[in-house]
């Protein structure tokens, strides 16, 4: 009698795996969490009827081995692969692994969604022991129940990633995954090697898509048989791919539709639901029949989700923003982004520079910041206005000459702090943030910072795989005992690559028919070396351990300007001009209309006022005109 559970699991080992299907199951089993989901309850496949195809595949009864599911947002992967883990608990155990792209985010997917499925749905929950009980099994990370166990790790921990043999293997936002796990390869490689050794392994891929050859989703779909969802259209019933350019609204974006592409009758997004229920998978790509991959945009969102309305609203709202535009891209259209990054022509910049003043703020500019440089020998500046929708004109660009460990070459810069710059509107203006960088001359950086009064200059540091702009600021000022200086200096890292690339689009922009388009940089006649240093850098691709990278590499000598540019931005960022409503420029233009242009005597008045007191050595720059 004593060896009756062993008998027992003797047995269940041998049994073979069900008949029953992924989508069976859920449709059977699975309810949906009220902290969880956003229509608790039970699990209806009739929802989102193109899921039923991607959870079968994944059922031990198809030939299927690896799964790729490359998605927009909202129409629900996350719960097809949260329905996988829950008929592996319940009806096909055996060791699993789920990666999310940090530990930490792992912990929190677990709590947040791997624990709700567990205690939500009866089936699973009387399989896994309650966390309470002494020796359950069950914690954030591990969750044992009879024939398996789910463990729930990070791409950025090796340790994690090898740390037993799976049989099933979970591999979510692979895109955000690191390039390289704690120096031991490419994470989703060191995971997949963990199914080795299981002859009937399942894999699951999972990501919004990134950069167009630097996404991992990306790269494992063009191998896959590559399914799209056709749908049929309620007028004609041709059967077709929801594009978005067939998304057409007339005056207001959230009554948008869509165009059939085949007898142009407009499609109500209500309509969605029949075409959905009708739809069906189409392979555009030979495989052996062990790779399935699925792209799905999120056009194809259930009615009461992300309507097209909401798409259309979104899209009009990140069109000009080219980072936006690209999250935009990836989330709701399923893409990838192409980042060309190519330098724009210096000489086509030289050609359509402007007759304005060096100096004088034209009309329009209402905020004025600076970037900083510091080399061994100077430091050069940038002053850039700006204006409504990210609009920018280059007022100055200086060159301090001298040491920067000598306090004489940082008095330049504290006068070109208190300096007011005539403005085209008849009112000066003076710098409302300056950021300086200080990855040369540091400690020196730091001391004149903590000489001014706090809130006008920042120190950053240039940041290359940073996602962001401009990341949150760490305090760099310490006691004796480590402490942290309420008042000390800051350091702001900034994410160069993302301005890099923001700032390439806008060089590329035209003036239109209707003005000048949102970003559009203006300069004054500044010499040809001032555009060749501003587009001195490119985008390109590099192989790093077998691993695509894309970095930004010099193909002139001299970045200096780029360098002030990108810092000038992110001190605009860092007042917020990105998030001011246009009462707020309104407010600053003070309503006025251009009136007379300066003259250029109104200009050499102002600069000889600023130079009587030091006369510091100062040049507009060895390559002004």
């Amino acid at each position: 009698m004593t060896c009756k559970p062993y008998h027992m699991s003797f047995n269940t080992g041998l049994r073979p795996d069900p008949l029953l299907k992924v989508s069976e199951w859920a449709d059977g089993f699975r309810m949906l969490s009220q902290t969880a989901s956003s229509e608790p309850g039970r699990w209806r496949t009739e929802r989102t009827p193109y899921l039923k195809e991607i959870m079968d595949a994944l059922s031990p009864s198809s030939p299927v081995e690896k799964v790729i599911f490359m998605k927009g947002v909202q129409i629900g992967g996350t719960e097809a692969g949260n329905n996988w883990i829950g008929y592996i608990i319940d009806q096909a155990p055996g060791p699993m692994l789920v990666v999310q792209p940090t530990v930490e985010m792992g912990k929190r997917w677990s709590k947040g969604r791997l624990a709700p499925l567990i205690d939500d749905t009866p089936s699973l929950r009387d399989k896994v022991k309650d966390t309470r009980s002494r020796d359950s099994g069950n914690t954030v990370q591990s969750k044992e129940f009879t024939g398996g166990i789910v463990v729930v790790t990070g791409a950025n921990s090796a340790v994690g990633l090898r740390s037993m043999p799976v049989r099933y293997l979970f591999l979510d936002e692979i895109d955000a995954y690191p390039g390289d796990a704690d120096g031991e390869g490419d994470p989703v490689s060191l995971a997949i090697q963990r199914t080795a050794t299981f002859a009937r392994r399942k894999i699951l891929l999972v990501s919004t898509p990134t950069i167009q050859g630097l996404s991992r989703i990306e790269r494992e779909f063009e191998v896959s048989d590559q399914r799209y969802y056709w749908v049929p259209c309620p007028h004609c019933n041709t059967f077709q791919i929801l594009k978005w350019h067939q998304v057409k609204w007339d005056d207001d974006p959230l009554n948008a539709y869509y165009v059939c592409a085949e007898c142009e009758q407009k499609i109500h997004h209500h309509q969605k639901t029949w075409m959905l229920a009708n739809g069906q998978w189409r392979s555009a790509n030979e495989s052996n029949g062990k790779i399935a991959g699925f792209h799905l945009s999120s056009l194809y969102s259930p009615v009461g989700w992300l309507s097209w309305g909401q798409a259309a609203q979104n899209f009009l709202h990140a069109k000009d923003n080219e980072q936006l535009l690209k999250v935009w891209v990836n989330t709701t259209l399923g893409e990838t982004w192409v980042d060309k990054g190519e330098a724009p022509d210096w000489q086509r910049l030289f050609e359509r520079k402007e007759s304005y003043l060096i100096g004088v703020v034209p009309f329009g500019g209402l905020v004025l910041t600076a970037g900083v440089d510091v080399q061994k020998d100077r430091i050069e500046v940038e002053i850039v206005a700006w204006g409504k929708n990210r609009e920018s004109w280059s007022v100055d660009y200086r060159i301090f000459d001298g040491d920067p460990a000598k306090s004489s070459t940082w008095q330049h810069l504290s006068t070109l702090m208190n300096t007011l710059f005539p403005s085209e509107d008849g009112l000066d203006r003076g710098i409302s943030m300056m950021a300086v960088d200080a990855g040369y001359a540091t400690q020196e950086v730091y001391g004149w910072i903590r000489s001014l009064p706090p809130g006008r200059v920042m120190a950053v540091k240039g940041v290359d795989k940073a996602l962001v702009p401009l990341g949150a600021p760490s305090r760099v000022d310490v006691t004796v005992l480590g402490q942290k200086l309420r008042r000390g200096a800051k350091l702001w890292p900034v994410g160069v690559s993302v301005l890099k690339s923001e700032l390439y689009h806008a060089l590329k922009l035209s003036q239109g028919e209707e003005g000048f388009p949102p970003g559009y940089c203006h300069f004054p006649a500044y010499g040809p070396e001032y555009f060749k240093q501003l587009t001195s850098e490119q985008l390109v691709t590099k192989v790093h351990k077998g691993y695509p990278k894309r970095e930004w590499q010099k193909i002139r000598d001299r970045n200096e300007a780029l360098d002030c540019r990108i810092y000038a931005r992110s001190a605009s960022i860092a007042i917020g001009i990105d998030r001011w409503q246009p009462s707020k420029w309104d407010s600053l233009m003070g309503y006025k209309t251009p009136g007379q242009p300066i003259e250029k005597k109104q200009i050499q008045q102002v600069t000889s006022e600023q130079k009587k007191s030091t006369r510091p050595r100062v040049m507009r720059s060895r390559f002004m005109g």
